[in-house]
């Protein structure tokens, strides 16, 4: 379709911008209205097997759809475009993804032209959304922590996420735990992401139960909770690896809560209340701060992205009086 800035068409219509959250195997892609009114569609596969330009070109059909969704539903083109994509990231150009193995790729590759966009670090949008919109709401001051298939962090300070001097700040899970640990596929020894992340949890599991399997770290913890051996061996040891890093974190940067998404914080209270504990235990004169679950789930990096394609519209502070329960359940077409 040939894009264009929304005229009088759209004035009679909700504003709204393309948001699309990129992973190493699926996107998550959605309209969010300036109204916070969300319309999200079933995810797609990234084709990352198939090699960068595969997924480069996944993502413009993807938005392209999305753009195509949006013009019949409001009238008019979208207003801008955001994208969560991992890796290296400047707001302009993907630099470059060991996952997905892209360099300097800039963002008109992604989306049509006309329209403004705007690229984003997955985790820090992902801490960006948690900030305006979920438990960081309110706090100037937090590390959102997300431990899925790896581990990042976001350090937001002053409610805005931090980069660093190179756009790598927050890589938490390459932060070593055990210098004299396991080797992480980053190269480096005794990563948190080693011990910690889900994948991690299943590859240590099944390296120390042979005989076994467990198809995810869900299986694992559950077996753990169930009072099988090895598995609990396992999940304690993911348990200490993260007060280790995170007692750290605290008395580095001093932060007024720690926010934990991904898909491991599914397991609740299991993970947080030992976690509560080992954490204050390593912090012998000073408060622990309080460990809070994202709120946004799994479309953290999504809702993110929305804010990244406002601000690309010049539109910055939308998102602050967004209603929570409306972000939560929006409709799937």
């Amino acid at each position: 379709m040939s894009a264009r800035r929304p005229g009088p068409l759209a004035s009679a219509h909700p504003r709204y911008v393309v948001a699309l959250d990129v992973g190493g195997t699926s996107m998550k892609g959605g309209l969010v209205t300036r109204g916070g009114e969300v319309t999200a569609l079933e995810g797609r596969p990234t084709g990352r097997e198939s090699g960068p330009e595969t997924v480069v070109a996944a993502i413009r059909a993807y938005v392209d759809e999305l753009v195509d969704l949006g013009s019949s539903r409001y009238g008019a083109p979208p207003d801008g475009i955001g994208l969560a994509v991992p890796g290296i990231v400047t707001t302009s150009t993907a630099v470059y993804s060991a996952n997905i193995g892209w360099y300097d790729v800039p963002v008109s590759a992604f989306v049509p032209p006309g329209i403004p966009a705007r690229l984003g670090h997955d985790v820090r949008t992902g801490g960006l959304a948690e900030s305006v919109l979920g438990a960081g709401r309110g706090v100037a001051d937090f590390l959102f922590l997300a431990i899925g298939t790896g581990i990042a962090g976001a350090v937001v300070i002053g409610g805005e996420p931090y980069g660093g001097a190179e756009g790598s700040g927050g890589e938490i899970g390459h932060a070593p735990v055990w210098p004299a640990g396991e080797k992480c596929a980053c190269g480096q020894i005794g990563c948190l992401e080693t011990y910690a992340s889900a994948s991690a949890l299943v590859r240590r599991y099944e390296a120390r139960s042979p005989s076994r399997t467990a198809a995810t770290a869900k299986d694992v913890v559950s077996l753990a909770v169930a009072g099988e051996a090895v598995a609990g061996e396992v999940f304690d040891e993911a348990v200490e690896a993260l007060a280790i890093s995170l007692a750290s974190y605290v008395m580095l940067l001093d932060p007024a809560a720690i926010v934990i998404g991904g898909g491991l914080a599914e397991a609740g209270q299991t993970l947080f209340l030992p976690l509560e504990e080992r954490l204050s235990a390593r912090l012998t004169f000073r408060e622990r701060p309080p460990l809070l679950p994202a709120a946004l789930g799994m479309r953290a990096g999504m809702l993110g992205a929305a804010l990244l394609g406002w601000q690309a519209a010049g539109v910055p502070d939308v998102g602050r009086d967004w209603s929570l329960d409306v972000l939560r359940r929006g409709a799937v077409p």
